[in-house]
Order: structure tokens, then C-alpha cells, then sequence
């Protein structure tokens, strides 16, 4: 099986556990069974329900999964794997129970700690995003099941990345979370207000951040809070396609599969640094 075939059973995966997320979502008599994890963090039967989904799914490729809602195996005998699928099934939990609509399923295939492919779908909205390295990033918009060959699909209906033209906006454009706007991204965006004047904030929930980047809709995005692995790995991907990186403070980009899977500090741009 080649690395197409094992791209288009990711981006199956993440639409059909999107489609069981949406079933509970909408269902008025769901109470979601909110659940709280070790740290503190909401887990619903709509993230466990996804999880079955992607997992069963990815058995079929090479290689092993490094879920959020899965069995976290030592270091040990994960530093071995070079190639693994990090998914996370339901990210943007919180908005998920808010019922805003900003959450999605994320899933990346990882090569030697780097990013190479992601996918990231948004159920309520049907949009997917694809990023695949030496290939592109893509948007599709009213997503339903694929129904055709990859290349197909992308040449006749994908928007590429980043969107063409001008987004109407003179304005540096930063994307912060809605629940993380610590007092270092601020003063962060201070140092961003001299440097380019008026600084505009937009916010999303979830990985939603990082696609507006690769859109071409925001300019940056620091984040200087905690964030796990799986919550970047797909959109780094897609950035990645897209032109840009998700930089640590050091310079270096974010790298996978670590002994502890927490992310250092990042900031996520297309403007500088290393260009995929």
C-alpha cells in the first residue's frame, strides 16, 4: 500500500468520526457523559466514540497510532517508531460542550518527529483541510464523503493554500485563543504592535488557529500556554504545506514522538523562517 492509499484512509477516518461527533452534537437527549481526565481536561463519549472510529480505521496502514484518548506506550518502545499517526479524535473539547462549532478531528502521519501529513476536519462546518509535504495544502468546503481518487479529488475540487488574493485587511492579523490570552502573549503582542503598528486579534477554537494561518486569513499565531502533541501535529503538517512552520522560541521547529509530549512555547507563521 502506498502513502496515497494510506492518506486517503486518514482523511476517511477523521470524515466518518466526524460524522458519529455530529450524531451525539446533535442529539437534544445527549448529555455528551462528561468525564474528567487526570489533568483536569473534559472527555465525552464523542471522543471516545471518534477515537474507536479512527483507530479501527488506521489499523489497516503500517503504523502505529499516539492517540489522545489512547494507551500512551513508554518511550522506550516509542522512540523506535519513525513513522506513527498522531490523531486527536475530538480536539476543542470545551467547544464541543459549548456547542459553538470549533472543534475538529485532527490526524497527522509523523516521519522522523516531522510532520508530513495532516488532516484536520471541522464537522459543523464540513470543511476539511489536508496538508501533505512536497504536495500542498488544500481546503475543501461541504465535505461530504470522499467519492473519488485523492489526485482527483484535489485537482477538481481543493481550494490551495495559502487562499489566493488580498484578504481585504492592511493590518497585522494575530489569531490567540479565546481561553489562553496569558500575560505573555500580550506582552507579545505588544512587542508586534511596534514592530507593524495596529495589530488586529482574531480568535477560533481548537486547531482552527493554526489553518487560519495556513489560509492566509492571520499572520501569526503565538502560543505560549500548554498544548500535547496530538493538539498540533495535523495542523503543523498543513502550515507546513503551506509555507510556513510552528517555531519554537529558540528558532527550531516543534519535533514529535518526544519523550514527554508536551510542546514547548510556539509561534506559527508563514512569514519567516525555514519555507517547506
Amino acid at each position: 500500500m502506498e502513502q496515497q492509499a494510506y492518506i486517503t484512509i486518514a482523511i476517511d477516518a477523521a470524515l466518518k468520526a466526524g460524522n458519529e461527533i455530529l450524531t451525539i452534537y446533535n442529539d437534544p437527549a445527549s448529555d455528551f457523559e462528561v468525564e474528567k481526565k487526570a489533568d483536569n481536561s473534559p472527555l465525552t463519549i464523542a471522543d471516545r466514540k471518534a477515537n474507536a472510529v479512527i483507530c479501527e480505521m488506521l489499523k489497516s496502514t503500517p503504523y502505529p497510532i499516539l492517540s489522545e484518548e489512547g494507551k500512551h506506550l513508554p518511550y522506550g518502545e516509542r522512540r523506535m517508531w519513525r513513522e506513527l499517526w498522531v490523531v486527536d479524535p475530538l480536539d476543542g473539547t470545551k467547544e464541543f460542550i459549548k456547542k459553538n462549532g470549533e472543534f475538529t478531528v485532527n490526524i497527522a502521519l509523523i516521519k522522523d518527529g516531522v510532520p508530513v501529513v495532516g488532516v484536520i476536519y471541522v464537522p459543523v462546518s464540513r470543511i476539511l483541510y489536508l496538508g501533505i509535504e512536497g504536495i500542498g495544502a488544500y481546503k475543501w468546503e461541504n465535505v461530504c464523503l470522499r467519492d473519488k481518487p485523492l489526485e482527483e479529488w484535489i485537482a477538481e475540487d481543493a481550494l490551495r493554500l495559502p487562499l489566493a488574493g488580498d484578504r481585504g485587511k492592511d493590518t497585522y492579523v494575530v489569531v490567540a485563543s479565546r481561553s489562553h490570552l496569558n500575560p505573555e502573549t500580550e506582552t507579545y503582542i505588544e512587542r508586534l504592535r511596534g514592530r507593524y503598528g495596529e495589530v488586529e486579534l482574531t480568535s477560533k477554537g481548537s486547531s482552527l488557529k493554526i489553518c487560519l494561518v495556513a489560509e492566509g486569513q492571520a499572520d501569526e499565531y503565538p502560543r505560549f500556554a500548554p498544548t500535547m502533541e496530538w493538539d498540533t501535529a495535523a495542523g503543523h503538517a498543513i502550515v507546513r504545506a503551506a509555507g510556513g512552520d510552528m517555531w519554537c522560541p529558540d528558532g527550531t521547529p516543534l519535533v514529535y514522538n518526544k519523550e514527554n509530549l508536551l510542546n514547548p512555547w510556539f509561534v506559527v507563521s508563514r512569514k519567516f523562517g525555514p519555507v517547506a
